[in-house]
C-alpha cells in the first residue's frame, strides 16, 4: 500500500461581490476531514478573488499542520482514495456569511492523484442557505 504522504489543495475565491468570507473551510478526502487555513497569522485565507494553495503532510503550510496531517495519527493510503468521496465543506460565521468558490484542484502525492470541480467560468456559492459542500471529481491520470 502507497501512503498518503502529501495533499496539495488549490482554492480559488471568486472575484465577486461578496464572495469572500471569514468563515472556515475544510477538505474530506480518504475518510478523513482536513482544515485548511493559513499557518501565517497575517494571511486573511478566502477573500475575493484569492488563489491559495493549501499543503498538508510533506512540506505543510496550514495551522496546526500536526493535526491536518494524512500520515499520522490515523495513516491514509491512495488506494482508499476511491472509498469515500472528495469534498470541500464551508462552515459560514451566521446565516448571511457566503462564499463563492470558483475553482478547486488537489493533487496527491505529487500527482498520483487529483481531484478538481468548477474552473472557468464556473463557480457556486456557498452558505448555509445555498449548500455547504462542493464534491470533487477525479481526474484519471495516465
Amino acid at each position: 500500500m502507497a501512503a498518503l504522504e502529501k495533499i496539495s489543495v488549490q482554492i480559488r475565491t471568486g472575484n465577486r461581490e461578496g464572495g469572500g468570507t471569514d468563515g472556515d473551510i475544510y477538505i474530506g478526502i480518504c475518510g478523513r476531514e482536513f482544515f485548511l487555513d493559513s499557518r501565517r497569522s497575517s494571511t486573511d485565507d478566502f477573500e475575493r478573488n484569492s488563489d491559495r494553495t493549501y499543503i498538508l503532510g510533506s512540506g505543510s503550510n496550514v495551522r496546526n499542520g500536526i493535526n491536518n496531517d494524512p500520515r499520522s495519527p490515523y495513516k491514509l493510503f491512495t488506494e482508499n482514495l476511491p472509498l469515500t468521496p472528495a469534498y470541500i465543506r464551508f462552515a459560514p460565521e451566521g446565516n448571511n456569511d457566503n462564499w463563492n468558490l470558483e475553482s478547486v484542484t488537489v493533487i496527491v502525492n505529487d500527482g498520483e492523484a487529483q481531484f478538481q470541480a468548477l474552473g472557468g467560468s464556473d463557480n457556486l456559492w456557498l452558505g448555509r442557505l445555498s449548500g455547504l459542500y462542493c464534491y470533487l471529481f477525479r481526474n484519471i491520470i495516465g
